[in-house]
């Protein structure tokens, strides 16, 4: 499956995914079929993945696992194989290391940690979803792991991820950038927020950024998106140009303000040899650092 080309680029877990193969999700004679030669991806209760010593994940396959698909999700197809994900409290399995989401972004391939990124997805929305939030009922997964079903009154539950808008914030070459309290020191990054009902993403740019800087957007535009499972986000990607407002920050962030190119360029750097000064940016799995960066290209270019 190609990936469609957007100005930003280099984050984590949209690289070479899956084929949903979704017609296949209603064929459980099919998935019988292709479970013995098809790769699982094990998921302890805390999201992480089962590991061998190499940190690498582990190359399980359905055969190896025994019996039929089951309870286990259908990811999709790579090539000719099948992938799927259980929960490692449902196989007899065991590895010598566990490893997270983060840390797969910068250790596993783009392709397996892409793969990790929609289990994660996939096995959060199910472990928040195991009784029916009309009546009470037990919910059962059905067609591959994506419909969930009461067995009290037959209501039908689908997979969700919460829309939340990320944005570059500029006024005459400068990036507006806030931190929160719980952060590493010194940490920045651009302004986010979750899209509430009723209102558009170009909406949510302007209310997010106003609520958490008192800084108002007059024209904002879409670069991008990334899956952000932690632990169900979808993160929209916006640059924006703003009025030159000071920002004033009341509560939400700890600290909001205008930096210039050189400052932005010089925390850049910070990834290669930090010199104790001067502000750290996200990480670059991160569709916030693309963000930035894009910024930055275009001011320096």
């Amino acid at each position: 499956m190609s990936n469609i080309s957007l100005p930003l680029a280099g984050f984590a877990f949209t690289t070479d995914p899956l084929e949903r193969a979704d017609t296949m999700r209603h064929d459980a004679d099919a998935l019988l079929q292709l479970w013995p030669q098809a790769r699982v991806l094990v998921i302890d209760a805390d999201g992480r993945a089962l590991a061998g010593d190499d940190g690498q994940p582990l190359a399980l396959t359905g055969a190896e696992l025994g019996g039929g698909p089951g309870t286990a999700i259908f990811l999709g197809l790579r090539g000719q194989q099948a992938w799927f994900s259980v929960e490692s409290a449902a196989v007899d399995a065991t590895a010598p290391q566990r490893v997270d989401l983060r840390e797969s972004a910068t250790t596993w391939s783009a392709a397996d940690a892409s793969a990790f990124c929609y289990a994660r997805g996939m096995s959060y929305w199910q472990s928040r979803t195991r009784f029916c939030g009309v009546c009470g009922g037990a919910v059962a997964f059905t067609r591959g792991g994506f419909i969930g079903r009461c067995a009290k009154c037959n209501t039908e539950h689908y997979p969700r991820v919460d829309p939340a808008v990320i944005v570059a914030v500029e006024n005459d070459g400068r990036l507006l950038l806030g931190r929160q309290a719980n952060w590493a020191p010194r940490r920045y990054s651009v302004l986010a927020g979750f899209v509430e009902p009723g209102e558009s993403l170009e909406q949510t740019v302007v209310r997010e950024v106003f609520e958490e800087s008192k800084v108002r957007v007059r024209h904002c535009q879409y670069l991008g998106t990334q899956p952000w499972p932690f632990p169900g986000a979808l993160m929209l990607g916006f640059s924006a140009t703003a009025e030159n407002d000071i920002p004033t920050v009341n509560g939400e962030l700890e600290d909001a303000r205008w930096f210039t190119a050189e400052e932005v360029g010089a925390a850049l750097a910070r990834d290669i040899e930090d010199d104790g000064q001067g502000i750290r940016l996200s990480p670059p799995i991160s569709i916030s650092r693309s963000l930035i960066e894009h910024w930055y290209r275009r001011q320096v270019g």
